[in-house]
């Protein structure tokens, strides 16, 4: 096969593997292990572990100093340096832009001071990515890209000292990185990674091969964390294997610089590695750790996506209020007609929980003594869902002016606010580091392990007949001691949690629908076994009611924090969070009830005919107006095609 360059491309397709073997590959890369207490753990499991986040875990005052001290200084860089206008308008991030964040230490925010960075914590780097992404999302994802997921923290979690000591100074004085996972035919499914890396010179080097699609990054990056798969051998295990690679290496070759419906100035690319030499010594962790490297890596470097997401509807709340207290329909604001302001509330509560959830899970992160695997990823899914939601809103509130362009309602004289714009920037968090779609796989799997650690080979088929019963007795032991403890709890006792005045109720309410949820998740396991993980629209409902109650225990302990302080905005904390729990309690209503009583059957049932053909009379007036021979085959002789194959040289930003 030709890609549209007109390379042969023996890696198009990926690997092919069946099912079973991408479960198992998969299920390699998992942490098995609970070493660590975790609240949304618990809360699927039924046991509202309230004092693994309450009281609110705070930030040490020496990191919460320096942390604010840098926030001024980055403050003022944005308000006075930074126009997203600018990016917007040219598609880029200007060069100086990138200079000017690199003197300051943007790009070493969470590298250690002793490397040169500045050693923030999750809680700081949060709000610093929350001013960036105030500018421009695409500066918040360059930086995240960098920072979050590109050589910075996997260095920093699974590096040698030597590649701590190589790497993490360049990263912190602006060295641009990128992490290249995904490939032309592999998204999700990591057992097919096609790209190899074989290894040469008696083992002291690999020679990489393959192509990586969606490079955030790639096209400026001088760095790359690869994952790329060594084939056995007599001298190591293989797999899926990361590496730390010179993004100027010969062999490497940036063959496009793709374009998007948001994020205008994002630097994601295809790059190509042809026999790319890389040194052993650039390997991270063991042969086949790159799964689990990657995995673990995304464990905290999800939480820069509820930051902006949590940055944008905080940004989107400020317009709606302006614009709904100033335009007068019928006699009065529009935002006091009520079918506006319930938009309002929306999202004003909305938001608030966002950073509730962004906060806690932050604070944790930064603590250490909580395993957050599932709160993190909760807080993606969350967050990113509910804030493509509240953009949505405000370009309904805002009517045609939400729709047209800035940069047309300047031109009228207007205002320009680009309300359609953020709705097209955000859009793409649902997809970033995991669609919502395998955040729900994803976190249904943690949150039913305990499950699976007890029967899971009652119902598995390779089992034989002899570990069934054994494993039924293991089965029948734990559940006869977790059964019971979902009949009643606090919940139930009108004085409990009372330290939380008039939140306590929603709090009874988390504790109660807790317990509800284990018993629900104990049916489904029950009634479908081992189909159960097929059974992806009753696992994302559960997931879904699952990270409503960690939204309301995490906005009603955000509001307490707020109250013990003494804070002035304590009284507006504890009304906004009383009148998110209302809000999301209904939607966790439901949800328990679509969970049995669903369309499900009937929609994948149409899905199949669907697939079949057997509606394509239903088409049959649609212009086919597709360029090419199909949806996915693009023209290498346009210029669309031409123009974007290049690489951006990014000029040196440490001075």
């Amino acid at each position: 096969m030709t890609d549209a360059t007109g390379h042969s491309d023996t890696t198009a397709g990926g690997v092919p593997v069946d099912e079973r073997e991408a479960r198992r590959v998969a299920e390699a890369a998992r942490e098995t292990r609970w070493d660590r207490p975790s609240f949304a753990k618990e809360l699927y499991l039924g046991r509202f572990r309230l004092d693994l986040i309450h009281p609110h875990p705070r930030t040490p005052a020496d990191d919460a100093a320096r942390a604010d001290a840098f926030h001024d200084r980055l403050r003022t860089l944005c308000e006075t340096e930074l126009d997203g206008t600018v990016i917007e308008r040219e598609s880029r991030i200007p060069d100086e832009y990138m200079k000017a964040m690199a003197r300051l230490g943007v790009f070493g925010m969470k590298i250690p001071e002793a490397y040169g960075g500045l050693g923030l914590t999750q809680v700081g780097y949060n709000r610093a990515l929350m001013l960036l992404g105030d500018v421009h999302p695409s500066i918040g994802a360059l930086v995240s890209a960098h920072q979050s997921i590109g050589v910075p923290e996997p260095v920093k979690q699974y590096g040698t000292e030597a590649q701590k000591r190589a790497y993490l100074p360049r990263c912190a004085q602006g060295g641009v990185s990128a992490f290249l996972l995904t490939e032309p035919d592999v998204g999700s499914d990591p057992a097919r990674l096609a790209a190899t890396a074989t290894p040469v010179d008696g083992g002291d080097a690999y020679d990489i091969d393959g192509v990586k699609l969606w490079t955030t990054n790639g096209v400026v990056a001088e760095l790359l964390v690869v994952m790329a798969r060594v084939p056995e051998h007599d001298d190591g295990p293989g797999g899926v294997t990361a590496f730390v690679v010179e993004a100027d290496s010969p062999g490497i070759t940036v063959e496009r610089r793709n374009a998007f419906m948001g994020l205008r100035g994002i630097e994601n690319g295809v790059t190509r590695f042809d026999r790319v030499r890389v040194p052993a010594a650039n390997r991270l962790g063991r042969e086949g750790d790159g799964l689990r490297i990657a995995l673990s890596t995304l464990n905290t470097g999800r939480l820069s996506i509820p930051a902006l997401c949590t940055a944008a509807s905080k940004w989107c709340l400020k317009i709606a209020r302006e614009w709904s207290a100033e335009r007068v329909q019928w006699g009065k604001p529009v935002g006091r007609h009520a079918a506006v302001a319930h938009k309002i509330s929306y999202i004003a509560a909305t938001a608030y929980a966002q950073e509730a959830v962004l906060d806690l899970s932050a604070h944790l992160a930064d603590e250490g003594r909580r395993d957050i695997r599932i709160e993190a990823a909760l807080a993606k899914l969350w967050t990113s869902e509910t804030a493509w939601k509240i953009a949505d809103e405000l370009v309904q509130i805002r009517g045609g002016r939400g729709y047209e362009t800035a940069e047309s309602l300047r031109a009228r004289g207007e205002r320009a606010v680009p309300a359609e714009q953020i709705l097209r920037d955000l859009r793409i968090n649902r997809i970033f580091e995991g669609s919502s779609e395998i955040m729900h796989l994803l976190i249904a799997r943690e949150a039913v392990d305990a499950h699976l650690q007890a029967a899971g080979d009652v119902i598995d088929p390779d089992v034989a007949l002899a570990g069934k019963a054994r494993a039924a007795a293991k089965a029948t032991g734990f559940y006869a001691r977790w059964l019971p403890q979902l009949v009643t709890g606090s919940g139930q006792l009108p004085a409990s949690y009372g330290e939380f005045g008039e939140l306590a109720g929603h709090l009874r309410y988390v504790e109660r629908a807790s317990r509800r949820l284990a018993r629900h998740t104990f049916y489904g396991m029950a009634r479908w076994q081992g189909g159960l993980e097929r059974k992806q629209g009753f696992l994302a409902r559960v997931v879904d009611i699952g990270a409503e109650l960690f939204a309301i225990a995490a906005s009603c302990t955000r509001a307490r924090m707020l109250a013990d302080d003494g804070a002035d905005e304590a009284h507006d904390a504890a009304q906004l969070a009383d009148v998110f729990a209302r809000q999301a309690r209904l939607r966790v209503e439901r949800l328990f009830e679509a969970l049995w009583h669903n369309t499900d059957a009937a929609d994948e049932a149409l899905a199949k005919a669907v697939l079949r053909g057997e509606h394509t009379w239903f088409e049959a007036d649609v212009l086919d107006v597709s360029e090419g021979t199909g949806p996915w085959v693009a023209d290498p002789e346009s210029s669309a095609g031409a123009e974007n194959v290049a690489r951006r040289t990014m000029p040196s930003t440490r001075e």
